[in-house]
């Protein structure tokens, strides 16, 4: 059972985006909001969601054979 990409492009846009707004939080309010924007960019870069593999939830089409 591998890693398979279950976010899609605009999903991660978001994720991306909320990544930069947490790591400014991290500067200006508390050390704590890295870790949640690092797991954000984690996402971001692998393409794949733990929480969304457990709900059934997949934001990236499906390719076509």
């Amino acid at each position: 059972m591998g890693m398979k990409q279950n976010i899609g492009n605009v999903d991660k846009i978001v994720r991306g985006i909320g990544a930069l707004i947490l790591a400014y939080l991290g500067y200006a309010v508390s050390p704590w909001f890295y870790i949640f924007a690092g797991m954000l960019l984690l996402t971001v870069f692998f393409g794949y969601c733990g929480l969304y593999s457990l709900l059934g939830i997949q934001t990236c089409p499906l390719k076509k054979k």
